[in-house]
């Protein structure tokens, strides 16, 4: 298992800080609230937690302060604190919508743009260029597998590279995503990483797979 505390600096762009609302504090607030997810015209969702129920209706108070009946089928269930900014979200407890937009929006915040969701990698565009695409980044993956290192697209890469050596079969990666979601600069991720792995697999060490490959491909704006 790869240590922050071993790495270079830029590792804080991929792992997780330690958060006080993963502490037993935290945890038993939560539990105390009766925490959950309602509608919200501006935010989608909004916590809330539950006053009292009555048949169908359930009576809210927000996080302002103020209070709502809502309908019983209009909440969704909360995840306990230690679930929060989860690197994979299949673990979470309850799976729903209220949940997977909180949790993204979580990490995004913190600069961590990688999520996995199961067998899938969920990534949200920074607008911004990160420093986790170097060198050195590059080899904290090689051959690694998935849980031993943060959600990044080099994961996926060098599990599907491993499997195509091993089991001598031809594998695909799918970059799926709407008008400037980041497809195209990931799939350029994709090729620098398997340049770097398939050279260093060669043995070539007098050129830098990095720099070749970048100085091959047209530079995209931070927007992707």
């Amino acid at each position: 298992m790869v240590q922050k505390g071993d790495l270079h600096p830029d590792i804080k762009y991929l792992f997780l800080e330690n958060d006080f609302r993963n502490s037993g504090v935290a945890q038993a607030d939560w539990a105390a609230k009766k925490m959950v997810w309602v509608p919200s015209e501006r935010q989608g969702f909004e916590p809330a937690s539950i006053k009292e129920e009555q048949g169908e209706q359930v009576l809210v108070e927000l996080s302002n302060g103020q209070k709502a009946t809502v309908n019983k089928d209009d909440i969704q269930k909360m995840n306990p604190p230690k679930f929060s900014k989860v690197e994979d979200m299949a673990a979470l407890t309850f799976l729903n919508e209220a949940s997977v937009l909180h949790n993204l929006q979580e990490r995004y915040f913190s600069s961590l743009i990688y999520t996995y969701s199961g067998l899938f990698c969920v990534v949200v565009n920074p607008y911004k260029m990160l420093p986790i695409y170097s060198e050195k980044i590059i080899e904290m993956y090689k051959g690694k597998k998935r849980h031993e290192v943060p959600p990044h697209i080099y994961s996926i890469t060098d599990n599907a590279y491993r499997n195509m050596l091993q089991d001598r079969e031809d594998q695909s990666i799918l970059c799926t995503g709407e008008s400037g979601a980041g497809k195209t600069e990931n799939t350029k991720k994709v090729i620098q990483y398997l340049a770097v792995v398939a050279s260093s697999h060669k043995g070539k060490k007098d050129v830098n797979p990095v720099s070749s490959f970048q100085s091959q491909t047209p530079s995209d704006p931070p927007g992707w």
